[in-house]
């Protein structure tokens, strides 16, 4: 199929730093030229007027869960990503704990398959770790520009995906040439709260949930592994950080290409406190979980002054059905992933973060934490991963709104001031004012390394 080319004129470009007054013209899938009153010759274009709206740099999501293969009850990665592009998210990269989990290359190829004939959106998949498959793991080595990273879980999670070995942490981190994303609580601390809680109540409840996964279980986890990457050189990005002890681990000296070890913060423990559990109940248990308001201050300000270097959502989406109590019984995760710009946009409407910010948090510092090629910025020769962000309207979250195959969402009633009206990935317009165009699938993510 040929590809359309589009211009879009007077639009305010949001990129590195700078909002300006701009043309943008996108051929071939990629950005052509960027300028004032361009002019295209014969080429055949469709023009799109973007007077008083704002371009953005797709966001790029480095942490989601799309279930696919084994849970699709819950999740598909054609679902979840349809639902990212709505919501202004044009690259992700997805977790390993499927059913089978992705513990082969075999097995991660399989997910790179459907992605190609599913995903609305720019793919990539991380590949996993047990405590026993480290060899299958450093085989990934080979496949550097083609796999954003490896996954550890080095906390509770499902089956055999808590790797709680220190040989095989120790081998994987000191062989490991890709990134290395850690999900970082200490299993024993964690073990050793529920016991004592239970003991103590009987039953827990959903404001249990952030005594059982402390600050401490984060912090310890947190720490061993920042000392497994110094003492090997490894690149260490560590996932979903919750409370304000975990940051004295994290600097902001050095540019963030130059760091090599990074933290990511998550749109909802940006968003929510442990106040909320009274409202929310089990429907914000996550993990880790979310924390006092005093943790979530503390997130904030670490994202503004740099020691935490992207946002990311670990859109984790279960039925409603598996997020009821007793909370043994409740299933940890949000459904995350339509929402995050949106929310950012509510933040910066606040005025608690700068427009410009919050793309250099969503797209350019992800494209370089991971070395993304091609992507995450609005320059000559890029991609064209691209949205159009309309600040004088607002968006209602309802059930009838969600792509998500789990239908529901933490942020349902909530009216956010702004609307997604475009969002391209590879140039090609797969969203635009409530009509979809699914004729071409995303790309594959490439980096340089």
């Amino acid at each position: 199929m040929l590809q359309k080319n589009y211009l879009i004129r007077n639009i305010q470009v949001v990129n590195e730093g700078r909002i300006v007054t701009q043309d943008v013209w996108i051929r071939g899938g990629r950005i052509e030229k960027i300028g004032s009153a361009l002019k295209v010759g014969d080429v055949a274009c469709e023009e799109i007027d973007g007077t008083g709206k704002h371009l953005l740099p797709g966001a790029i999501d480095d942490q989601v869960h799309f279930r696919e293969p084994g849970l699709t009850h819950k999740a598909t990665i054609y679902t979840e990503a349809k639902a990212a592009v709505a919501g202004g998210v044009t690259s992700f990269m997805e977790m390993p704990n499927t059913v089978p989990p992705v513990f082969t290359q075999e097995l991660l190829e399989e997910k790179y398959a459907i992605g190609a004939r599913s995903s609305l959106a720019n793919y990539s998949f991380y590949m996993g770790t047990s405590n026993s498959n480290v060899d299958e793991v450093l085989r990934t080595n080979d496949k550097k520009q083609d796999v954003c990273g490896v996954k550890i879980f080095m906390g509770a999670s499902t089956g055999n995906l808590l790797v709680d070995n220190y040989l095989s942490i120790d081998r994987v981190f000191a062989g490991s040439e890709l990134l290395i994303a850690t999900h970082c609580e200490e299993e024993p601390i964690i073990k050793a709260n529920y016991e004592r809680l239970k003991a103590e109540k009987g039953e827990l409840t959903p404001s249990d949930h952030p005594l059982v996964r402390d600050e401490e279980a984060c912090f310890e986890s947190s720490f061993k592994a920042v000392q497994l990457a110094k003492k090997h050189g490894t690149r260490l990005h560590i996932l979903h950080i919750t409370t304000a002890r975990e940051l004295q681990l994290f600097g902001n000296m050095l540019p963030l290409t130059e760091k090599r070890i990074t933290a990511e913060v998550c749109v909802h423990h940006l968003h929510f406190t442990s106040d909320d559990y009274a409202q929310h109940g089990y429907d914000i248990k996550c993990n880790p979980a979310i924390k006092a308001p005093q943790h979530r201050e503390a997130l904030w300000a670490a994202l503004l002054d740099d020691r935490l270097d992207v946002i990311a959502t670990d859109h984790a989406p279960h039925l409603r059905s598996e997020k009821t109590g007793p909370y043994e019984h409740a299933h940890a995760g949000l459904p995350l992933v339509q929402h995050p710009l949106l929310l950012m946009l509510h933040y910066y409407q606040e005025g608690r973060i700068p427009l410009e910010t919050v793309v250099r948090k969503m797209s350019h510092a992800v494209a370089d934490c991971f070395g993304i090629q091609d992507r995450g910025y609005i320059r000559e020769g890029y991609w064209a991963d691209l949205v159009i962000v309309d600040l004088t309207a607002h968006t209602d979250v309802t059930p009838e709104s969600l792509h998500y195959t789990c239908g529901w969402s933490p942020f349902e009633g909530m009216r956010f001031p702004a609307r997604i009206t475009h969002t391209f990935v590879n140039g090609h317009k797969v969203y635009a004012n409530g009509l979809w165009n699914e004729s071409q699938m995303g790309q594959r993510l490439r980096f340089d390394r």
